[in-house]
């Protein structure tokens, strides 16, 4: 597994930071919160995909 997928991560959580708090600034509270709960299920869908791996990953270690 690359360090890439911190990185996209990381990013992913910067950017999601900084628009809610735009959104926070200019009054739209409702809509950064939404802003901020999406950039927290495409964090968890691109986890779920790597767990996902890694069992088939020991899956076919593991069948003879």
């Amino acid at each position: 597994m690359d360090v890439e997928i911190i990185f996209k991560i990381a990013a992913i959580g910067i950017l999601t930071a900084v628009i809610g708090q735009i959104l926070k600034n200019s009054g739209k509270d409702d809509i950064a919160t939404l802003s901020t709960l999406a950039g927290v299920i495409i964090v968890l869908i691109m986890i779920l995909n790597l767990i996902a791996q890694l069992f088939e990953t020991i899956r076919t270690m593991f069948s003879f």
